[in-house]
Protein backbone atom coordinates (compact mmCIF):
# COMPACT_ATOMS: atom_id res chain seq x y z
CA UNK A 1 0.00 0.00 0.00
CA UNK A 2 1.49 3.21 -1.12
CA UNK A 3 1.16 6.69 0.79
CA UNK A 4 0.39 9.57 -1.46
CA UNK A 5 -0.09 13.22 0.46
CA UNK A 6 -0.89 11.61 3.75
CA UNK A 7 -3.95 9.22 2.52
CA UNK A 8 -3.67 5.56 1.97
CA UNK A 9 -4.20 4.47 -1.57
CA UNK A 10 -4.68 0.42 -2.22
CA UNK A 11 -2.27 -1.08 -4.52
CA UNK A 12 -5.60 -2.31 -6.41
CA UNK A 13 -8.71 -0.85 -7.27
CA UNK A 14 -11.68 -1.83 -5.56
CA UNK A 15 -14.56 -4.07 -6.78
CA UNK A 16 -16.57 -1.16 -8.13
CA UNK A 17 -13.59 0.73 -9.91
CA UNK A 18 -12.62 -2.54 -11.54
CA UNK A 19 -16.09 -3.68 -12.34
CA UNK A 20 -16.91 0.01 -13.98
CA UNK A 21 -13.45 -0.65 -16.09
CA UNK A 22 -14.91 -3.67 -17.23
CA UNK A 23 -17.89 -2.65 -18.16
CA UNK A 24 -16.89 0.49 -19.97
CA UNK A 25 -13.32 0.86 -19.90
CA UNK A 26 -11.21 -2.23 -20.97
CA UNK A 27 -11.86 -2.76 -24.07
CA UNK A 28 -8.69 -3.35 -25.74
CA UNK A 29 -8.53 -6.39 -28.12
CA UNK A 30 -7.92 -9.56 -25.71
CA UNK A 31 -8.85 -8.09 -22.09
CA UNK A 32 -11.35 -9.01 -19.89
CA UNK A 33 -13.72 -6.46 -21.55
CA UNK A 34 -13.57 -6.87 -24.96
CA UNK A 35 -14.51 -10.90 -23.53
CA UNK A 36 -17.69 -9.40 -22.10
CA UNK A 37 -18.06 -7.15 -24.82
CA UNK A 38 -18.28 -10.51 -26.95
CA UNK A 39 -20.14 -12.29 -24.56
CA UNK A 40 -23.09 -9.59 -24.80
CA UNK A 41 -23.17 -9.35 -28.34
CA UNK A 42 -23.78 -13.19 -28.43
CA UNK A 43 -26.20 -13.27 -26.05
CA UNK A 44 -27.97 -10.34 -27.80
CA UNK A 45 -28.02 -12.37 -31.14
CA UNK A 46 -28.95 -15.28 -30.13
CA UNK A 47 -32.39 -13.61 -28.11
CA UNK A 48 -33.13 -11.63 -31.14
CA UNK A 49 -32.31 -14.99 -33.69
CA UNK A 50 -34.76 -17.27 -31.44
CA UNK A 51 -37.25 -14.01 -30.97
CA UNK A 52 -37.65 -14.38 -35.03
CA UNK A 53 -37.48 -18.32 -35.13
CA UNK A 54 -40.02 -18.61 -32.56
CA UNK A 55 -42.59 -16.88 -35.06
CA UNK A 56 -42.68 -19.69 -37.08
CA UNK A 57 -44.84 -22.37 -35.95
CA UNK A 58 -42.95 -25.37 -37.19
CA UNK A 59 -39.79 -24.45 -35.11
CA UNK A 60 -41.81 -23.26 -32.34
CA UNK A 61 -43.46 -26.36 -32.01
CA UNK A 62 -40.51 -28.74 -32.34
CA UNK A 63 -37.63 -25.93 -30.19
CA UNK A 64 -40.08 -23.87 -28.49
CA UNK A 65 -39.20 -25.26 -24.60
CA UNK A 66 -35.10 -23.96 -26.11
CA UNK A 67 -36.39 -20.52 -27.28
CA UNK A 68 -38.11 -19.75 -24.02
CA UNK A 69 -34.49 -21.00 -22.12
CA UNK A 70 -32.84 -18.23 -24.31
CA UNK A 71 -35.06 -15.53 -23.45
CA UNK A 72 -35.27 -16.18 -20.29
CA UNK A 73 -30.76 -16.69 -20.02
CA UNK A 74 -31.03 -13.20 -22.09
CA UNK A 75 -33.07 -11.32 -19.42
CA UNK A 76 -31.22 -12.67 -16.54
CA UNK A 77 -27.57 -11.73 -18.19
CA UNK A 78 -29.29 -8.33 -19.22
CA UNK A 79 -30.47 -7.89 -16.03
CA UNK A 80 -27.37 -8.25 -13.95
CA UNK A 81 -25.61 -6.16 -16.40
CA UNK A 82 -27.86 -3.38 -15.66
CA UNK A 83 -27.65 -4.11 -12.02
CA UNK A 84 -24.10 -4.01 -12.68
CA UNK A 85 -23.78 -0.79 -14.30
CA UNK A 86 -26.30 1.05 -12.07
CA UNK A 87 -23.80 0.64 -9.14
CA UNK A 88 -20.43 0.51 -10.63
CA UNK A 89 -21.46 4.14 -12.13
CA UNK A 90 -21.10 5.88 -8.76
CA UNK A 91 -18.31 8.08 -8.84
CA UNK A 92 -17.37 7.71 -12.16
CA UNK A 93 -19.01 10.85 -13.82
CA UNK A 94 -17.22 13.96 -15.13
CA UNK A 95 -18.64 16.04 -12.43
CA UNK A 96 -18.74 15.63 -8.69
CA UNK A 97 -21.81 14.34 -7.71
CA UNK A 98 -23.35 11.78 -4.89
CA UNK A 99 -23.00 8.19 -6.00
CA UNK A 100 -27.66 8.14 -5.93
CA UNK A 101 -27.13 11.29 -9.02
CA UNK A 102 -24.39 9.54 -11.07
CA UNK A 103 -26.88 6.46 -10.74
CA UNK A 104 -30.07 8.55 -11.49
CA UNK A 105 -28.19 10.46 -14.34
CA UNK A 106 -27.28 6.59 -15.81
CA UNK A 107 -30.81 5.27 -15.62
CA UNK A 108 -32.39 8.80 -17.20
CA UNK A 109 -29.67 8.88 -19.80
CA UNK A 110 -31.03 6.66 -23.20
CA UNK A 111 -28.33 4.09 -23.24
CA UNK A 112 -29.63 3.60 -19.44
CA UNK A 113 -32.87 3.53 -20.78
CA UNK A 114 -32.53 0.62 -23.41
CA UNK A 115 -30.40 -1.49 -20.75
CA UNK A 116 -33.39 -1.44 -18.15
CA UNK A 117 -35.79 -2.37 -21.20
CA UNK A 118 -33.58 -4.73 -22.61
CA UNK A 119 -35.24 -7.05 -19.68
CA UNK A 120 -38.15 -5.38 -18.17
CA UNK A 121 -40.66 -5.45 -21.38
CA UNK A 122 -39.61 -8.65 -22.21
CA UNK A 123 -40.08 -9.94 -18.77
CA UNK A 124 -43.61 -8.44 -18.15
CA UNK A 125 -44.82 -9.84 -21.58
CA UNK A 126 -43.07 -13.33 -20.69
CA UNK A 127 -44.95 -13.23 -17.19
CA UNK A 128 -48.11 -12.73 -19.02
CA UNK A 129 -47.84 -15.26 -21.53
CA UNK A 130 -48.63 -12.31 -24.01
CA UNK A 131 -46.81 -14.18 -27.04
CA UNK A 132 -47.58 -10.91 -29.66
CA UNK A 133 -46.02 -8.57 -26.98
CA UNK A 134 -43.00 -10.87 -26.36
CA UNK A 135 -42.58 -10.75 -29.91
CA UNK A 136 -42.93 -7.08 -30.23
CA UNK A 137 -41.00 -6.40 -27.14
CA UNK A 138 -38.75 -9.11 -27.62
CA UNK A 139 -36.34 -7.66 -30.37
CA UNK A 140 -35.70 -4.27 -28.25
CA UNK A 141 -32.27 -6.08 -26.75
CA UNK A 142 -31.38 -5.20 -30.41
CA UNK A 143 -30.67 -1.58 -29.48
CA UNK A 144 -28.47 -2.53 -26.81
CA UNK A 145 -26.07 -3.06 -29.53
CA UNK A 146 -26.11 0.75 -29.91
CA UNK A 147 -23.49 0.68 -27.16
CA UNK A 148 -21.51 -1.68 -28.58
CA UNK A 149 -21.13 -0.63 -32.06
CA UNK A 150 -18.98 1.97 -33.23
CA UNK A 151 -21.34 2.17 -36.33
CA UNK A 152 -24.39 2.39 -35.33
CA UNK A 153 -23.57 5.39 -32.98
CA UNK A 154 -21.94 6.74 -35.66
CA UNK A 155 -25.38 6.70 -37.90
CA UNK A 156 -27.18 8.16 -34.77
CA UNK A 157 -24.93 11.09 -34.24
CA UNK A 158 -24.78 11.77 -37.96
CA UNK A 159 -28.92 11.94 -37.82
CA UNK A 160 -28.65 13.76 -34.42
CA UNK A 161 -26.21 16.38 -36.19
CA UNK A 162 -28.89 16.68 -39.14
CA UNK A 163 -32.07 16.77 -37.24
CA UNK A 164 -32.67 20.16 -38.25
CA UNK A 165 -31.72 19.04 -42.15
CA UNK A 166 -34.20 16.36 -41.55
CA UNK A 167 -36.92 18.00 -39.78
CA UNK A 168 -36.83 20.29 -42.73
CA UNK A 169 -37.60 17.26 -45.20
CA UNK A 170 -40.18 16.28 -43.31
CA UNK A 171 -41.90 19.25 -43.25
CA UNK A 172 -41.03 19.55 -46.67
CA UNK A 173 -42.74 16.32 -47.22
CA UNK A 174 -45.59 16.75 -45.24
CA UNK A 175 -46.24 19.96 -47.64
CA UNK A 176 -46.07 18.04 -50.64
CA UNK A 177 -48.56 15.10 -49.11
CA UNK A 178 -50.80 18.14 -48.77
CA UNK A 179 -50.75 19.69 -51.81
CA UNK A 180 -51.00 16.68 -54.09
CA UNK A 181 -53.54 14.97 -51.98
CA UNK A 182 -55.74 17.98 -51.83
CA UNK A 183 -55.26 18.37 -55.97
CA UNK A 184 -56.43 14.90 -56.30
CA UNK A 185 -59.49 15.43 -54.06
CA UNK A 186 -60.16 17.86 -55.91
CA UNK A 187 -59.75 15.87 -58.97
CA UNK A 188 -60.71 12.17 -58.66
CA UNK A 189 -63.51 12.69 -55.79
CA UNK A 190 -66.62 12.68 -58.30
CA UNK A 191 -65.07 9.67 -60.12
CA UNK A 192 -64.10 7.78 -57.18
CA UNK A 193 -65.81 8.93 -54.04
CA UNK A 194 -64.74 6.07 -52.25
CA UNK A 195 -61.31 6.30 -52.82
CA UNK A 196 -60.95 10.02 -53.33
CA UNK A 197 -64.06 11.33 -51.22
CA UNK A 198 -62.11 13.03 -48.69
CA UNK A 199 -58.48 14.75 -48.50
CA UNK A 200 -57.32 12.22 -45.68
CA UNK A 201 -58.67 9.49 -47.93
CA UNK A 202 -56.29 11.56 -50.80
CA UNK A 203 -53.34 11.53 -48.49
CA UNK A 204 -53.17 7.69 -48.09
CA UNK A 205 -52.58 7.94 -52.18
CA UNK A 206 -50.09 10.63 -51.84
CA UNK A 207 -48.09 9.15 -48.97
CA UNK A 208 -47.36 5.85 -51.50
CA UNK A 209 -46.64 7.75 -54.56
CA UNK A 210 -44.50 9.88 -53.17
CA UNK A 211 -43.11 7.51 -51.50
CA UNK A 212 -42.53 5.32 -54.50
CA UNK A 213 -43.82 2.58 -53.30
CA UNK A 214 -46.90 2.24 -55.49
CA UNK A 215 -49.38 -0.53 -54.21
CA UNK A 216 -51.66 0.44 -57.02
CA UNK A 217 -54.46 0.15 -54.39
CA UNK A 218 -55.95 3.62 -55.22
CA UNK A 219 -54.66 4.91 -58.78
CA UNK A 220 -56.49 8.06 -60.54
CA UNK A 221 -58.37 7.47 -63.76
CA UNK A 222 -58.66 10.85 -65.34
CA UNK A 223 -56.30 12.30 -67.40
CA UNK A 224 -55.68 15.02 -65.03
CA UNK A 225 -55.62 13.08 -62.38
CA UNK A 226 -52.47 10.86 -64.20
CA UNK A 227 -50.70 13.81 -65.06
CA UNK A 228 -50.59 15.07 -61.61
CA UNK A 229 -49.48 11.69 -60.72
CA UNK A 230 -46.85 12.52 -62.92
CA UNK A 231 -45.14 15.01 -61.12
CA UNK A 232 -46.13 13.28 -57.66
CA UNK A 233 -43.41 10.28 -58.91
CA UNK A 234 -40.92 12.84 -59.60
CA UNK A 235 -41.34 14.47 -56.31
CA UNK A 236 -41.03 11.46 -54.79
CA UNK A 237 -38.08 10.94 -56.19
CA UNK A 238 -36.51 14.34 -54.59
CA UNK A 239 -38.39 13.86 -51.28
CA UNK A 240 -36.66 10.01 -51.00
CA UNK A 241 -32.98 11.54 -52.02
CA UNK A 242 -32.82 14.53 -50.18
CA UNK A 243 -33.09 12.74 -46.59
CA UNK A 244 -30.76 10.27 -48.21
CA UNK A 245 -28.43 12.10 -49.09
CA UNK A 246 -27.99 14.77 -46.32
CA UNK A 247 -27.94 11.26 -44.14
CA UNK A 248 -25.18 9.66 -46.09
CA UNK A 249 -23.14 12.48 -46.32
CA UNK A 250 -23.17 12.73 -42.49
CA UNK A 251 -22.92 9.45 -41.71
CA UNK A 252 -19.79 10.00 -43.68
CA UNK A 253 -18.20 12.99 -42.27
CA UNK A 254 -18.65 10.94 -39.12
CA UNK A 255 -16.89 8.13 -39.95
CA UNK A 256 -13.69 10.62 -41.08
CA UNK A 257 -14.31 12.61 -37.68
CA UNK A 258 -13.69 9.31 -35.84
CA UNK A 259 -10.69 8.30 -37.52
CA UNK A 260 -9.20 12.09 -37.59
CA UNK A 261 -9.38 11.83 -33.72
CA UNK A 262 -7.93 8.48 -33.64
CA UNK A 263 -5.19 9.40 -36.25
CA UNK A 264 -4.93 12.68 -34.94
CA UNK A 265 -4.12 11.68 -31.23
CA UNK A 266 -1.38 9.10 -32.68
CA UNK A 267 0.30 11.41 -34.00
CA UNK A 268 0.49 13.95 -31.55
CA UNK A 269 2.39 11.27 -29.44
CA UNK A 270 4.93 10.77 -31.78
CA UNK A 271 8.33 12.87 -30.52
CA UNK A 272 8.72 14.13 -34.38
CA UNK A 273 5.60 15.44 -34.21
CA UNK A 274 4.48 16.63 -30.72
CA UNK A 275 5.63 20.13 -31.09
CA UNK A 276 3.76 21.04 -34.46
CA UNK A 277 0.84 23.02 -34.97
CA UNK A 278 -2.96 21.25 -36.16
CA UNK A 279 -2.42 22.80 -39.67
CA UNK A 280 1.09 20.92 -39.85
CA UNK A 281 -0.28 17.71 -38.76
CA UNK A 282 -3.08 17.85 -40.51
CA UNK A 283 -0.59 17.95 -43.82
CA UNK A 284 1.20 14.85 -42.70
CA UNK A 285 -2.31 13.16 -42.21
CA UNK A 286 -2.92 13.42 -45.62
CA UNK A 287 -0.09 11.87 -46.89
CA UNK A 288 -0.83 8.93 -44.49
CA UNK A 289 -2.27 5.21 -45.90
CA UNK A 290 -4.15 2.79 -44.76
CA UNK A 291 -2.94 -0.93 -44.42
CA UNK A 292 -3.86 -4.45 -43.50
CA UNK A 293 -1.91 -7.55 -42.61
CA UNK A 294 -3.48 -10.75 -42.06
CA UNK A 295 -2.14 -13.46 -39.02
CA UNK A 296 1.30 -14.56 -39.63
CA UNK A 297 1.85 -11.97 -42.17
CA UNK A 298 5.66 -10.63 -42.18
CA UNK A 299 5.41 -6.74 -42.79
CA UNK A 300 9.29 -5.81 -42.65
CA UNK A 301 11.95 -8.34 -42.59
CA UNK A 302 15.54 -7.66 -40.71
CA UNK A 303 17.64 -6.07 -43.10
CA UNK A 304 14.98 -4.47 -45.56
CA UNK A 305 15.68 -1.18 -46.82
CA UNK A 306 14.00 0.89 -44.45
CA UNK A 307 11.44 3.52 -45.94
CA UNK A 308 8.16 4.15 -44.36
CA UNK A 309 6.97 4.42 -40.57
CA UNK A 310 3.88 2.10 -39.67
CA UNK A 311 0.92 3.52 -36.89
CA UNK A 312 -1.02 0.54 -35.65
CA UNK A 313 -4.46 1.58 -35.34
CA UNK A 314 -5.81 -2.26 -34.60
CA UNK A 315 -4.10 -5.31 -33.65
CA UNK A 316 -0.91 -6.10 -32.73
CA UNK A 317 2.55 -6.83 -34.18
CA UNK A 318 5.43 -8.82 -32.88
CA UNK A 319 9.38 -7.54 -33.80
CA UNK A 320 11.71 -9.85 -33.48
CA UNK A 321 15.92 -8.79 -32.61
CA UNK A 322 18.69 -10.12 -32.39
CA UNK A 323 18.40 -10.40 -28.51
CA UNK A 324 14.99 -10.31 -28.14
CA UNK A 325 11.01 -9.54 -28.97
CA UNK A 326 8.85 -6.91 -28.56
CA UNK A 327 4.95 -6.71 -29.23
CA UNK A 328 2.79 -3.41 -29.79
CA UNK A 329 -0.49 -3.23 -29.85
CA UNK A 330 -3.19 -0.50 -30.69
CA UNK A 331 -1.92 3.35 -30.50
CA UNK A 332 1.68 2.60 -30.74
CA UNK A 333 4.44 2.94 -33.70
CA UNK A 334 7.67 2.04 -34.68
CA UNK A 335 10.16 2.43 -37.74
CA UNK A 336 10.24 6.66 -37.06
CA UNK A 337 13.87 6.24 -37.28
CA UNK A 338 13.27 5.36 -41.14
CA UNK A 339 12.15 8.60 -41.54
CA UNK A 340 15.04 9.90 -40.10
CA UNK A 341 18.14 8.07 -41.52
CA UNK A 342 17.71 5.78 -44.82
CA UNK A 343 19.04 2.16 -43.23
CA UNK A 344 18.39 -1.24 -42.50
CA UNK A 345 15.75 -2.96 -40.58
CA UNK A 346 16.74 -4.18 -37.01
CA UNK A 347 14.44 -6.68 -36.32
CA UNK A 348 11.40 -8.70 -38.48
CA UNK A 349 7.80 -7.58 -37.87
CA UNK A 350 5.00 -10.19 -38.03
CA UNK A 351 1.43 -9.65 -37.47
CA UNK A 352 0.08 -11.70 -34.38
CA UNK A 353 -3.56 -11.71 -35.60
CA UNK A 354 -5.61 -9.14 -38.18
CA UNK A 355 -3.62 -5.59 -37.80
CA UNK A 356 -4.40 -1.98 -39.62
CA UNK A 357 -1.79 0.03 -40.29
CA UNK A 358 -1.35 3.85 -41.30
CA UNK A 359 1.77 3.97 -43.02
CA UNK A 360 4.14 6.82 -43.71
CA UNK A 361 6.59 6.83 -46.26
CA UNK A 362 9.69 8.39 -46.38
CA UNK A 363 9.98 10.30 -49.68
CA UNK A 364 6.63 12.16 -48.63
CA UNK A 365 8.20 12.69 -45.26
CA UNK A 366 11.36 13.70 -46.61
CA UNK A 367 8.57 16.33 -49.00
CA UNK A 368 7.02 17.53 -46.08
CA UNK A 369 10.24 18.75 -43.70
CA UNK A 370 11.21 20.66 -46.80
CA UNK A 371 8.04 22.28 -46.75
CA UNK A 372 8.39 22.53 -42.75
CA UNK A 373 12.05 23.81 -41.83
CA UNK A 374 11.27 23.77 -37.87
CA UNK A 375 10.36 20.15 -38.62
CA UNK A 376 13.88 19.36 -40.21
CA UNK A 377 15.27 21.53 -37.14
CA UNK A 378 14.02 19.40 -34.95
CA UNK A 379 14.55 15.92 -36.62
CA UNK A 380 18.10 15.86 -35.16
CA UNK A 381 17.00 16.60 -31.26
CA UNK A 382 14.28 13.87 -31.60
CA UNK A 383 16.58 11.20 -33.07
CA UNK A 384 18.70 11.57 -29.89
CA UNK A 385 15.92 11.62 -27.30
CA UNK A 386 14.65 8.65 -28.61
CA UNK A 387 18.17 6.41 -27.94
CA UNK A 388 17.21 7.12 -24.55
CA UNK A 389 13.64 4.63 -24.52
CA UNK A 390 13.64 1.54 -23.61
CA UNK A 391 11.17 -1.02 -25.67
CA UNK A 392 11.16 0.92 -29.12
CA UNK A 393 13.13 0.23 -32.04
CA UNK A 394 14.78 3.54 -32.32
CA UNK A 395 17.84 2.95 -30.60
CA UNK A 396 18.39 -0.42 -32.68
CA UNK A 397 17.97 1.41 -35.88
CA UNK A 398 20.19 4.13 -35.32
CA UNK A 399 22.87 1.52 -34.11
CA UNK A 400 22.33 -0.40 -37.58
CA UNK A 401 22.56 2.91 -39.50
CA UNK A 402 25.83 3.78 -37.45
CA UNK A 403 26.86 -0.04 -38.66
CA UNK A 404 25.75 0.75 -42.34
CA UNK A 405 27.71 3.89 -42.30
CA UNK A 406 31.11 2.49 -41.66
CA UNK A 407 33.33 1.93 -44.55
CA UNK A 408 33.97 -1.23 -45.79
CA UNK A 409 30.63 -3.12 -44.15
Amino acid sequence: MAIISGRPVLGDPDLRDRLYELLDHDQHPRSLGSRFVRLIVAVIILDVLAMVLASVPEFDARFGPLFAAVKIAAIAVFALEYVARLWSVAGHTPRKRTPLQDRIDYAGSTLGIIDLLAFAAPSVALALGDRPALAVLGGLPFFKLVRYSPAMRSLLAAIHAERRALTGCLVILAGAVLLFASLLYAIERDVQPDKFGTIPQAMWWAIVTLGTVGYGDVVPVTPLGKIVSVFTIIGGLTMIALPVAIISTAFADEVRRRDFVVTWGMLARVPLFSHLTAVEISDIMRLLRARTIEQGEVLVRRGDKASSMYFITAGEVEIELPERRVRLTDGTFFGEVALLRRTHRSGTVTATRKTRLLVLDAQDFHALIARMPALAAHVHKTAQARLGEGGDLAKAEIAQAAHDDQPGE
